[in-house]
């Protein structure tokens, strides 16, 4: 059970949206980071159904017409009603049940969907919700939701100091609020080793066409080994004796399943990008083992939350990318804002001379800010994107002003 003490962005974030918009609320994000916990506090009393519950399913399959009876929608009221569907995706035909409620009832309550994958899945491919729904994903803690979950009306705000304790904290055990809140290590090590096992032998068994669980397993251990490094499809597809094709589709499904995510290198040119290898950064950066690639993908996690998070707002339109050129000169992130970028982040995890690769890339690219982030470095209060030039920031003081 998660602190009720811990507050979370996203919570803030549907209500905003529960009494503003009447589309439905999708909700997507990894396994155990906090779905339930967060659309269960806003759901009405006897309004929250699991499917994984015997007598929520047959509410469920009986159709919405038996939704309906159960919540009084034929009475008036003055406040609609939240209805909250948990790991409705396990339902085959979910979306012609949520279609038919929504369509018959969506005047007289509002309706929030959690879920892994699926979800995320189905609005890529063709879509006879369109229009009916907003996605929101979730993602592991970050400073700035730990300093103040509530977002404003920009992607950047004034710098907030967190406790060192806490980020400390969230840098050794993780953003997954359970570890997070017991702060005990050999409770997350057996919460580590507990979740990568359910996510293989149970998510993507009964969410994919997978059955070579045991060959996916290795592949889950060498990206966890392997975070913040670019991927080989044909190295991995050797060393898990599988084919190359066979080893994208996995990573794919990985990514799907928010176990982790891919960072594509930025170049003008679509195609030629695309051709390059991207970058695998965990989810979890807790479960990396090795200091530096740990800092790199805590910062990775950071940067990946906010430009998501930014984008589902309707902030605008943010993506992440790295840089790196024939002459081997590399930057970690590149943010960009309507396909242009915006700023560059270059992830350390001690103090260190100012790499060079930022000013070279700020010139190439135009971006206006380059930020050599600090893990180590003690809060500065002051604003990193005051400054244009590449400077070395703390990377705790950076993270509390990406808006969650």
């Amino acid at each position: 059970m998660v602190s009720p003490s811990l507050d979370r962005s996203l919570e803030h974030v549907l209500r905003e949206h529960l009494t503003t918009m009447r589309q439905m609320a999708f909700v997507a994000g990894p396994r155990q980071v906090g779905k339930t916990t967060v659309c269960r506090a806003l759901a009405n009393p006897g309004a929250y159904f699991n499917w994984d519950d015997t007598d929520h399913r047959r509410a469920i399959t009986a159709g919405p017409a038996e939704i309906a009876m159960r919540l009084d929608l034929d009475r008036l009221r003055a406040e609609k009603p939240v209805v909250v569907f948990d790991e409705l995706h396990r339902f085959g035909r979910w979306k012609g049940f949520l279609k038919g409620l929504f369509d018959t009832w969506g005047e007289s309550l509002r309706i929030v969907v959690t879920g892994s994958s699926r979800l995320d899945m189905y609005r890529r491919g063709g879509d006879s919700l369109m229009g009916r729904y907003m996605l929101y994903r979730m993602h592991p803690l970050t400073v700035a939701e730990l300093v103040d979950a509530r977002q404003g009306d920009a992607p950047i705000r004034a710098p907030s100091k967190i406790d060192d304790a806490r980020f400390e904290r969230l840098r050794l055990r993780g953003g997954f609020p359970e570890p997070f809140v017991r702060d005990d290590a050999r409770f997350s090590n057996r919460w580590q080793a507990l979740r990568a096992q359910q996510f293989v032998r149970e998510d993507v068994r009964d969410l994919t066409g997978i059955r070579e669980l045991d060959q996916l397993e290795v592949l889950v251990r060498l990206l966890t080994e392997r975070s913040g490094t670019a991927v080989s499809y044909s190295n991995l597809g050797g060393e898990v004796q599988v084919s190359v094709d066979t080893i994208r589709r996995w990573m794919s499904t990985l990514c799907t399943l928010h176990h982790g995510f891919l960072v594509r290198p930025w170049h003008k040119n679509v195609g030629r990008s695309l051709r390059k290898e991207p970058k695998w950064y965990l989810s979890d950066w807790s479960a990396v083992n090795d200091p530096g690639a740990r800092a790199e993908t805590f910062v990775a996690g950071h940067m990946k939350a906010a430009v998501e998070s930014w984008t589902d707002r309707g902030l605008g339109n943010f993506d992440l990318h790295y840089l790196r050129d024939k002459e081997k000169r590399e930057v970690d992130f590149l943010v960009t804002r309507e396909r242009k970028p915006w700023f560059l982040v270059e992830a350390k995890l001690a103090d260190a001379g100012l790499s060079p690769h930022l000013a070279h890339f700020q010139r190439e690219t135009g971006a206006r800010h380059a930020f050599q982030a600090v893990v180590d470095l003690p809060h500065e209060n002051t604003d990193c994107f005051g400054r244009e030039r590449p400077i070395v920031v703390p990377a705790r003081t950076l993270f509390s002003q990406l808006s969650p």
